[in-house]
């Protein structure tokens, strides 16, 4: 999917597009190209790229870039994929009843719930929410478990 999809593989490059996109929230996926749940999301992703272009952009992020690692560690990326949503250089986070409020961990059941996280965003985001209610009911949230180091 990475030649339908840009590829991140800077710190400079993540920080350009997180700042300089306006009026739209910037999806970035951080994840492996190798890795089968990765390819699964990025496919979603890239079928819904077209529908969500008004107001939202897509990229991807390779972790194992050498000069990501300050974003994997600030974001605390152990899980892939984690998408991770920004609107006007803001961090959004989304409420979808797991622990972690700051990234969405896993892929997407369906196209359309991606459509629906990202809509939900920006018009909470266009309201200045910094965080919205997730619209997907709960039998459509990934569960995982939380690994907590030196606690």
């Amino acid at each position: 999917m990475s030649c339908v999809l840009k590829t991140l593989t800077t710190k400079k490059e993540i920080d350009t597009v997180i700042r300089d996109t306006i009026d739209k929230v910037v999806v970035l996926r951080f994840g492996r190209a190798t890795d089968s749940v990765c390819l699964q999301l990025d496919d979603i992703l890239a079928k819904s790229a077209r529908e969500i272009s008004k107001f939202g952009a897509v990229a991807l992020v390779d972790i194992d870039a050498e000069d990501i690692q300050v974003y994997v560690k600030y974001f605390d990326i152990t899980l892939i994929p984690s998408t991770v949503f920004f609107f006007n250089a803001h961090h959004m986070k989304m409420d979808s009843g797991t622990a972690d409020h700051t990234k969405w961990v896993g892929a997407f059941h369906r196209k359309q719930d991606f459509i629906d996280v990202v809509e939900a965003i920006f018009r909470g985001a266009m309201k200045g929410k910094l965080i919205v209610n997730c619209p997907l009911p709960p039998e459509r949230i990934p569960k995982y478990q939380l690994l907590y180091k030196d606690v």
